[in-house]
């Protein structure tokens, strides 16, 4: 179950952040969302060529925690996406799957003309897109 996703500018500023649990475990997870910026930072910076290639938008697997999983996405305007999940057993398939739906939502949200580049994210029809993608998040295989 996905528990947290956010949309983090280029200077590292939130855009986007939205949990879906209770609100006692908000803190924890922005705070997780925060400190997953120093892991792709670093992935960025110092690709290892095993890894990823630089044309890969596709982070995977940042960093586990106990309860969590932590996993990144970048975008080609260096515009990261972090999804912080409960499941412990994730196919990156799947994961990789809701990074393109989200990216997709994304991209339909800046491409308002209302929409100041660099700013909060603050459309409804975003947040409902993106809790849309997330309670449908493990099904897409089966479609």
């Amino acid at each position: 179950m996905i528990v947290c996703v956010a949309v983090v500018g280029h200077q590292n500023n939130p855009l986007y952040i939205q949990s879906f649990t209770e609100a006692d475990d908000a803190l924890k997870l922005h705070h997780i969302v925060h400190c997953s910026l120093d892991v792709v930072d670093e992935r960025v910076n110092n690709p290892r060529k095993s890894g990823p290639t630089l044309n890969e938008t596709f982070l995977g697997l940042l960093y586990p925690t106990e309860n969590y999983k932590v996993y990144g996405y970048l975008t080609n305007t260096k515009v990261k996406f972090i999804m912080v999940t409960t499941d412990l057993d994730v196919r990156d398939a799947d994961v990789r799957s809701f990074f393109r739906r989200f990216h997709a939502a994304y991209v339909d949200a800046v491409s308002n003309p209302f929409h100041v580049p660099g700013k909060k994210i603050t459309s409804k029809t975003f947040a409902e897109s993106v809790s849309t993608i997330v309670k449908s998040f493990g099904f897409s295989s089966a479609i």
